[in-house]
């Protein structure tokens, strides 16, 4: 058997096995798709798929059709969770994101333009790419792929040769080939976790604007980690100005938990229950710890 034949091969098993475990959802406005997240029904999609919508129409791929309920959703990262009226099913697993390379096999796997259980193979583009998103919301900490992503395939999961979730499918550029963007694994653990706690993600905010940043090496080394949170802009009378953080510093860290990109601050910042929290930010060469009372963000509609 050549090796051409054994990838088939390969690819044929892995889509067979994680194709129990990616859903189509029906709306009055469209349709779109969904990954499971866990046998007893709660299932992850994109939020603005289920848009205005508490109810929805789930479908497996057995055939099998039962109604949904949307349990929350979170527009800040495009993620929502759907609980469907059906016991028993096939969860995909999320992958670890400190093991995903730019340049791996992943595979796409939706319904796009309604034409259901489509697949797409492609590799991971590149990582922490930022993107303008819908209502005037910024996607952060993306993952790119040239794996077809098309109207319909959002919600869908990137799968990787492990048949893990690296991704699910937000975005594509209209009028590109090969472009298509989808929510890190990191990302959907944490923000599925609090819909399916709480039904919303209360966000604290700082009142910044940022970007993560790859470090050079000797920064790197003398920080103790590869990656943080630059910030870019202070807001007036926010809760970073009246802390005294300051523009260019360089986030490491929240209450002492590793801060190495956007996904990192938001989810530390979510996370955190105490009303200050201590920034960890390197500024001009040394290392200082601030503490911030973060006010909460009004939830997005």
């Amino acid at each position: 058997m050549t090796a051409l034949e054994t990838l088939s091969d390969e690819l044929e098993a892995l889509v067979a096995k994680a194709a129990p475990g990616v859903i189509a959802l029906e709306l009055p406005r469209g349709s779109g798709t969904g990954v499971v997240l866990a046998p007893d029904g709660y299932v992850l999609t994109n939020a603005h798929v289920v848009a205005r919508s508490r109810r929805v129409e789930v479908r497996f791929s057995d055939g099998a059709s039962v109604g949904g309920e949307v349990v929350g959703r979170d527009p800040p990262t495009d993620l929502a969770v759907v609980r469907a009226n059906r016991s028993g099913l096939t969860a995909l697993p999320l992958a670890d994101m400190a093991k995903v390379k730019v340049g791996q096999l992943v595979v796409a796997m939706g319904h796009p333009f309604g034409f259901e259980r489509s697949v797409s193979v492609g590799v991971v583009s590149a990582l922490e790419r930022r993107l303008p998103g819908r209502d005037g919301q910024v996607l952060d900490g993306l993952l790119q792929t040239d794996a077809a992503i098309n109207p319909g395939n959002s919600g869908g999961p990137l799968v990787n040769a492990r048949g893990e979730v690296v991704g699910v499918a937000t975005a594509m550029l209209p009028f590109a080939q090969g472009i298509g963007f989808a929510v890190p694994a990191s990302t959907a653990a944490w923000v599925a976790a609090l819909l399916t706690s709480q039904g919303e993600v209360r966000r604290r905010y700082l009142g910044i604007a940022a970007r993560s940043e790859a470090l050079a090496a000797l920064l790197a080394t003398e920080v103790g980690q590869g990656r943080g949170v630059r910030i870019v802009e202070i807001g007036r009378d926010t809760p970073a100005e009246s802390a005294g953080l300051r523009q260019d510093d360089l986030v490491l860290s929240v209450d002492g938990k590793q801060v190495a990109g956007i996904d990192d601050l938001q989810r530390l910042m979510a996370l955190a229950s105490a009303a200050e929290v201590n920034v960890g930010v390197w500024r001009r060469g040394n290392r200082r710890d601030t503490k911030v009372r973060p006010l909460f963000q009004r939830p997005a509609a």
